[in-house]
């Protein structure tokens, strides 16, 4: 039977750029020392902050004392929600099929309408043959890239 630890995320300011500098110094403390902290997040959209995981503010509060380049820590907690769309990428592969009509809503086709001839969910891709073409032109799109249209 395992038990399951209840955490707390802590968002800490850091020198901006210095964020990588920060998690290294972070890694060698836990290695060389008991700093009891479940992981640490470095977000590349979120200059400036780490996200570190502890079992309360306390244990943050130690694993952090004496690092260089941290500027403070957030008052509060962070929610999971707040840090989720940084962590799950949502595919839209399942959702497509084949014979759906799409609109391919970025790369060098942007703007576009096309059917869905083959899904291939592994890769996240789709091949799509245009209908704004004069001729039937298949190209293989990220699936990432396209959104059902509704006409």
């Amino acid at each position: 039977m395992s038990q399951e630890i209840k955490s707390h995320l802590f968002a800490v300011r850091t020198t901006g750029g210095q964020e990588k500098v920060v998690m290294n110094l972070l890694q060698n403390k836990i290695k060389t020392s008991k700093v009891s902290l479940l992981s640490v997040l470095l977000v590349d959209n979120l200059k400036g902050y780490i996200v570190l995981e502890a079992k309360d503010a306390n244990a943050a509060f130690d694993a952090l004392q004496g690092i260089r380049h941290i500027r403070g820590q957030l008052r509060g907690e962070l929610e999971f929600k707040d840090i989720e769309g940084y962590l799950v990428t949502k595919s839209n592969a399942p959702q497509i099929a084949i014979d759906n009509v799409v609109e391919i809503i970025g790369g060098p086709f942007k703007g576009m309408k096309a059917t869905v001839t083959r899904v291939d969910n592994d890769k996240q891709e789709a091949t799509v043959i245009l209908l704004d073409a004069p001729y039937q032109l298949p190209v293989t799109v990220d699936s990432n890239y396209l959104k059902i249209s509704s006409a």
